[in-house]
């Protein structure tokens, strides 16, 4: 199969397009024919090393998580899924090395769900990991009906699905973005507010019947600092980029991990025009360097995907 692999930590230039094994099912194993693969912050980090001492780690290695295809295979325990099946899935095991940047992929059925029908591969595969990140996040802040939740970093490919799946519990957003963004988080059904000095009492203005959550996707200072000024509960302010930062203010930390039945009711939600997934810009698999350059460099108003 071509896949992308880096041999070498470091910038874009290790990324090569090459020939790679095939994975071969084992029992408990589906094998997935690739359509498009999202692209993550997480994906340049690992590129460049920075996992490399909190995840066993193995040169040379196919970056990325996110997933959309085509089952090509499964293994003989395999029930949930047959041949031929449409499906999404957030692709991390708990080792790295096995990515998604690939033709074929492998995992188990905690990875993988139905693809949501609505949206081609492409939007497909900028679900995943964000949509779980958002999904999981909130639950650990105990977000439901008549919450008011604050979302740092709201116009990016995380915060765009939790002021989404907020509504979907029912609660009120507030969030915060640059300038440029108010509108495309009032689209999103969102309170915007900018960042910068007086953070907090712009919140408060937004939301003068107080916020009860706190959901943070950048990870400064100034984010958690105005979550722990707004938020009655320490333990409902959840940071999934800053763990120490969070732990300083009372809050939990939240690691995205890889659940079906998640993925799958974020699908469901998907199809039922609940949540709609904001695709910035697609590249095809040679453009990866570039795809990881615009990654880095941050400011992404929702999702960045490889189309193969």
């Amino acid at each position: 199969m071509q896949a992308i692999v880096i041999h070498e930590y470091g910038g874009p230039h290790t990324l090569a397009f090459e020939e790679a094994p095939d994975p071969r099912p084992g029992p408990d194993m589906v094998v997935v024919e690739l359509r498009a693969a999202g692209v993550n912050p997480v994906d340049w980090k690992i590129r460049e090393g920075y996992l490399h001492d909190v995840f066993p780690s193995y040169l040379p290695l196919i970056p990325g998580w996110d997933a959309a295809g085509v089952v090509r295979a499964i293994g003989p325990a395999v029930q949930e899924f047959h041949v031929g099946d449409a499906v999404v899935g957030y692709v991390r095991k708990d080792y790295i090395q096995h990515g998604t940047y690939a033709e074929l992929v492998a995992g188990t059925p905690r990875h993988f769900a139905p693809k949501p029908s609505s949206v081609d591969f492409t939007a497909a595969a900028g679900l995943p990991l964000a949509g779980l990140t958002a999904v999981q996040s909130l639950r650990l802040a105990g977000v439901g009906a008549g919450d008011t939740v604050l979302v740092h970093a709201a116009a990016g490919g995380v915060g765009s699905f939790a002021v989404q799946w907020a509504q979907v519990l029912g609660a009120q957003v507030v969030g915060t973005a640059s300038a440029a963004n108010q509108d495309y988080l009032r689209e999103l059904g969102a309170r915007p507010v900018t960042y910068g000095d007086g953070l907090a009492e712009r919140v408060q203005q937004a939301a003068p019947d107080g916020i009860t959550a706190s959901v943070d996707y950048i990870g400064t200072k100034e984010a958690l600092a105005a979550s722990a000024e707004l938020v009655g509960d320490p333990q409902r302010i959840v940071s999934n980029v800053n763990s120490r930062g969070v732990a300083a203010v009372g809050g939990r930390y939240s690691f995205v991990r890889p659940q079906a039945e998640d993925l799958a009711e974020l699908s469901r939600q998907v199809d039922a025009g609940a949540v709609r997934i904001v695709v910035q810009e697609a590249f095809p698999f040679s453009d990866v360097a570039r795809a990881h350059e615009i990654s880095r460099d941050g400011h992404v108003r929702g999702k960045l995907v490889l189309e193969l």
